[in-house]
């Protein structure tokens, strides 16, 4: 779960991360009104969406003026900003963040993230700050520090020196460079956060070190027990095909395809989705229902995948082994009754009770088209989806 850039900074602010000072406004009146409290000659008007690289898309703009302000604020709000992140669709601005604009002297990289390989908390940091870590890698590789954490100790106070020597920051930001990186930590370790960026995180021209940008993403599977975190959740800058299907426990991830796929086990769709390409098809999204496939949460699957008007075709693959069978035929009868499936249907069954669920779907006199092999299923699923879309067509 991704927060935004102002909720990212109350976090940090907490744990001794100076911030400049700023506030939060969802009007240009607003807007104007948090200027004349921040006070100065100078603003920041930043959109908050879900997204790094806004300032390329004109999502942050230096204002000289309320006028400037309150101009700003009416361009942005209420409008979608597409930037190379959100895909051509873009994300809705309906907040912005009112800041202080403050005297740079230097820029820099700070990251912290989950590592796989590794499977340690790693701290990323680079003197070459103001772009994305892609492009410091490619082009200046030298410049990246790079500190594993051991979780059994937690990052040490040893290391933060270390990352803040390497930086190249003057003797006397060295102290502030390890509260600050100490509190980065903390926040992380303490929210159950998947990754912590500050992108630039400067040095202004009166010796402060200050985190200009914020970016925050969260495990959601430790979201039951982090409330203040649920909170924040902002779910008009998330796919609302996911958010559905999460609402409903669903592990979903929408694509830009049109064979909707309803799977068990996250293996098994990645190598459904495979099969489909393979077929000649593209599929619209990643769906794992788990282990627990009751007729209920079949149906619910059902829903999401039909909440995508692009879908035309659905495939439903299961290998039963937890699973029944017979509880995934039942669901896939009950969704075509209740929910209204009005797109082609193909099932591939294996494994527990496999034979009666078959025999479910043979009788229950609706129109399901179903295969022994994965293989089939993809290309009947593709065959049917490009038959459906001609006849829509006609």
């Amino acid at each position: 779960m991704d927060i935004h850039e102002y909720q990212a900074k109350e976090l940090l602010s907490r744990y001794s991360v100076n911030i400049p000072r700023g506030g939060l406004a969802y009007s240009p009146e607003q807007a104007t009104y948090r200027a004349s409290e921040i006070g100065g000659d100078q603003w920041v008007v930043k959109a908050q969406i879900h997204s790094g690289a806004r300032g390329k898309a004109g999502g942050i703009r230096v204002c000289k003026s309320d006028s400037e302000v309150s101009e700003a604020a009416e361009s942005m709000l209420g409008r979608k900003l597409v930037t190379k992140q959100t895909g051509p669709k873009g994300k809705l601005v309906s907040r912005l963040y009112i800041e202080e604009t403050v005297d740079i002297a230097q820029e820099l990289y700070l990251g912290i993230v989950l590592d796989r390989k590794s499977e340690r908390v790693m701290i990323v940091a680079s003197a070459s700050g103001g772009m994305e870590i892609e492009e410091i890698a490619e082009k200046q590789p030298d410049s990246i520090i790079r500190a594993v954490v051991d979780p059994g100790a937690g990052m040490q106070q040893f290391q933060a020196r270390e990352i803040a020597f390497g930086l190249g920051l003057e003797n006397h930001l060295i102290g502030k460079a390890v509260d600050t990186l100490m509190g980065c930590y903390r926040v992380f370790r303490d929210f159950d956060a998947s990754m912590l960026e500050i992108n630039p995180l400067v040095v202004t021209k009166d010796g402060q070190l200050l985190a200009l940008d914020g970016k925050m993403s969260f495990d959601e599977n430790a979201l039951f027990r982090r409330a203040e975190i649920s909170e924040l959740r902002d779910k008009s800058q998330e796919d609302p095909r996911e958010t559905f299907a999460s609402d409903r426990g669903l592990s979903y991830v929408g694509l830009d395809g049109n064979i909707g796929c309803i799977i068990n086990g996250a293996g098994l769709a990645m190598a459904t989705m495979d099969m489909i390409k393979i077929a000649g098809g593209e599929p619209a999204n990643f769906l794992d229902i788990g282990g627990g496939a009751s007729p209920e949460r079949v149906s619910k699957a059902f829903r999401a995948v039909l909440a995508d008007q692009n879908v035309e075709t659905i495939l439903v693959n299961i290998f039963a082994g937890i699973n029944r069978c017979d509880w995934v035929a039942e669901g896939v009868v009950k969704a075509i009754r209740e929910v209204g499936v009005s797109v082609p249907l193909v099932v591939r069954l294996a494994g527990t009770n496999v034979e009666e669920g078959r025999r479910i779907l043979a009788e229950s006199g609706e129109k399901v088209i179903v295969t022994d092999t994965l293989a089939e299923a993809a290309e009947k699923a593709v065959e049917s989806m490009r038959a459906f879309s001609k006849s829509k067509k006609h």
